[in-house]
């Protein structure tokens, strides 16, 4: 406000008239603002009676007889600054009026109105401290304060409130539909069956999910998560970090162990895994496999996403929420792997640990960036812990496997020589085995640090068929025949060769383990073949034919001499029936499954046996035909006895009639 003009022709009278009445009326104004003001402290009431004592005294030095004219100059100077000290602090009594109306409605009508009054108070607060001149500051400072902590009270059970509302437990059948379609299960949640030897290499090889595109579930609605976000900053503001954690932690950890539970996960004991039947356990190690794979890409995966949001702009806090929230989650389905791991060994537990170290594998990188930040770094280390474990435990099933085939005692031994159970299980282990490839390789590197892990796989290979034929050389010795002995081993080296070769073994094993056991059940054809047949085809030799005694006889060339004894070829012919009919009757109960090679044994003892047979009945059959009852002692043509070998080998049962 300026000075008004002298007016012309007036004497100084006037001027000091006009400033006195403007002086008295601006007065006037500051008075009434002063009451006006006394509705909201009387603090405030106490700072501005200093500028009414003020504003009097300059009202009464102002008299026209007692001043000049440039007295009242410096006055006008004076009121303006104290008018304008005076606006500054009313302004702000007026802003902490409305935002004292504001906190005392509360923060559920209108979050935002409610967030800018306190940063209004802030503000005051602020103000004061810096304007400490003024009577009765600390007052004020204390009733604003007091105001603020109430507010942050109430939007700290705004913020509770708001977070219970929202957060809720996952369906299952929700995170279902966040699954890719090809895993997506067909049987009701926790109830998905478990692997198998017999079935786990079809899931195995159709369960590449690397490259499956996973649909992140939003836990809590993204329209409140903004909400969430202002109150906690303001309670981080306000000094009230450690509540702001418990809230979080004690709301969402009991939410997401929920989803868990609804999903099928159980908390399950060391002891309570091993009391359990296997088949039982390994349906639930096929369903853990599904929950880990659930929970760390789904359920995680949308708890991280929630947490980042809500507390953007505070890593520490971020990261500390997540690992509370996460921690007992974590801990049930990693307890459940670990009892697994430190679990009695067995060679049927081998894929399921494979399976299991295969997931972890492949959570891995996920774990890692989901739980990042120093918080989480026990989560982070338990789970390659258990990664470490199952890793650890499956290469000494491994190991074990090895040394129980070696050692396998099982006295039942196959009557008919057929491939025994041993033989087919072991085989389909390695099998198996080759469904595994990466993940073994992988696995063989945990502990070795050798690049060259198909040496290391086919080694191992090795050592189990080696173990085998070990097993199968000691069972072989059970029986007392020893042809049966060798068709014994014919057929389960052959049965080892031929799945080798119809299989991944093949290429890790080579060409040469391959030949080298063909040889081996060659060799063993032709041992059963000598042993078997050696003594039926002395019968058909000539040696021993003649007879120094008398007695009918023939020329060995054909002719009539007395170099034939009749009797002894009737002997050798009935001699020859009794052992063939004794060996068709007991090698037609044994057993050569594959198709090929039994008929290639009947064509090779037939190679032999027909044309001797022939050969015989052709030069001394007539001197037994010519006597009496020769049928007695020609009992089979050539086409009878080719007809009766096409029944060897066949595992018949001594009551089953003859074809």
């Amino acid at each position: 406000m300026g000075i008004p003009p002298r007016r012309s022709g007036a004497g100084g009278g006037g001027v000091v008239a006009v400033g006195a009445d403007t002086l008295s009326d601006r007065a006037a104004q500051m008075r009434e603002a002063l009451v006006k003001s006394q509705s909201f402290t009387d603090n405030m009431v106490s700072i501005l009676g200093s500028f009414d004592h003020r504003l009097s005294a300059l009202e009464t030095a102002m008299r026209p007889t007692q001043l000049r004219t440039h007295a009242i100059r410096r006055a006008h100077e004076n009121i303006d600054k104290t008018l304008k000290a005076a606006e500054v602090i009313l302004s702000q009594f007026d802003l902490s009026r409305q935002a004292e109306a504001k906190i005392l409605k509360g923060p559920h009508e209108d979050l935002e109105s409610y967030l800018q009054a306190i940063q209004q108070l802030r503000n005051n607060i602020q103000f004061f401290n810096s304007n400490k001149s003024f009577k009765s500051s600390d007052g004020v400072l204390n009733h604003t304060n007091n105001l603020l902590a109430k507010a942050i009270s109430k939007l700290e059970e705004e913020f509770k409130q708001l977070l219970l509302s929202y957060s809720k437990p996952v369906e299952p059948e929700r995170l279902f539909e966040c699954l890719p379609n090809s895993m997506r299960p067909s049987e009701s949640p926790g109830h998905s069956s478990g692997k198998t030897p017999s079935n786990s290499h079809h899931d195995h090889q159709n369960n590449t999910s690397e490259n499956s595109v996973y649909t992140t579930p939003a836990l809590i609605p993204p329209r409140i998560l903004p909400l969430l976000h202002d109150l906690a900053l303001q309670m981080v503001q306000a000094g009230n970090r450690q509540q702001l954690q418990k809230i979080y932690r004690d709301i969402r950890s009991v939410v997401l162990e929920e989803s868990l539970r609804k999903l099928g996960v159980e908390k399950l004991s060391k002891d309570d895994v091993q009391k359990m039947q296997w088949e039982v356990l390994e349906a639930k190690i096929g369903n853990w496999i599904h929950f880990m794979r659930i929970a760390v890409k789904l359920l995680f995966a949308g708890e991280r996403k929630v947490c980042d949001q809500i507390f953007e702009g505070f890593d520490p806090l971020m990261d500390q929420c997540f690992a509370e929230v996460t921690a007992g989650s974590v801990a049930i389905l990693l307890s459940f792997g670990d009892a697994i791991a430190k679990s009695k060994r067995s060679p049927e537990k081998l894929f399921v640990l494979l399976d299991m170290y295969e997931i972890m594998r492949e959570l891995h990188s996920e774990i890692e960036a989901l739980f990042r930040g120093k918080a989480c770094t026990e989560i982070r280390d338990s789970a390659l812990g258990l990664t470490k474990r199952l890793a650890r435990t499956a290469q000494e099933t491994f190991g074990d496997f090895e040394e129980a085939v070696e050692k396998d005692a099982t006295k039942t031994a196959v009557a008919d020589g057929t491939v025994h159970p041993l033989t087919s299980y072991v085989i389909n282990y390695v099998k198996f085995l080759f469904d595994y490839q990466s993940t073994l390789k992988q696995l063989f590197q945990e502990f070795e640090n050798k690049d060259d892990s198909n040496s290391q796989l086919a080694a191992v290979t090795m050592r189990i068929m080696q173990a085998l034929q070990t097993n199968l050389d000691g069972k072989s010795k059970q029986y007392r025949d020893t042809s049966l002995t060798h068709l014994f081993l014919m057929n389960n080296i052959h049965y080892m060769v031929r799945s080798v070769r119809r299989s991944e073994a093949k290429d890790l094993l080579g060409d040469d383990w391959v030949q080298r056991h063909r040889r081996v059940v060659q060799q063993h054809a032709n041992q059963y073949k000598r042993i078997a047949w050696a003594k039926i085809l002395q019968c058909l030799s000539v040696q021993g034919l003649t007879s120094s005694g008398g007695g009918s006889s023939v020329g060995v060339d054909g002719g009539n001499s007395s170099g034939v004894s009749r009797a002894i070829v009737k002997d050798r012919l009935k001699t020859f029936n009794m052992q063939f009919e004794e060996l068709h009757q007991r090698q037609s109960q044994w057993t050569v499954p594959d198709t090929e090679l039994r008929e290639s044994l009947r064509l090779a003892v037939a190679e032999v046996l027909l044309p001797a047979y022939r050969s015989f009945i052709k030069r001394f059959g007539p001197l037994v035909e010519n006597g009496k009852n020769p049928q007695k002692y020609i009992r089979y043509t050539p086409e009878d006895l080719e007809h009766m070998l096409g029944e060897f080998f066949e595992g018949k049962t001594l009551n089953e009639p003859k074809r």
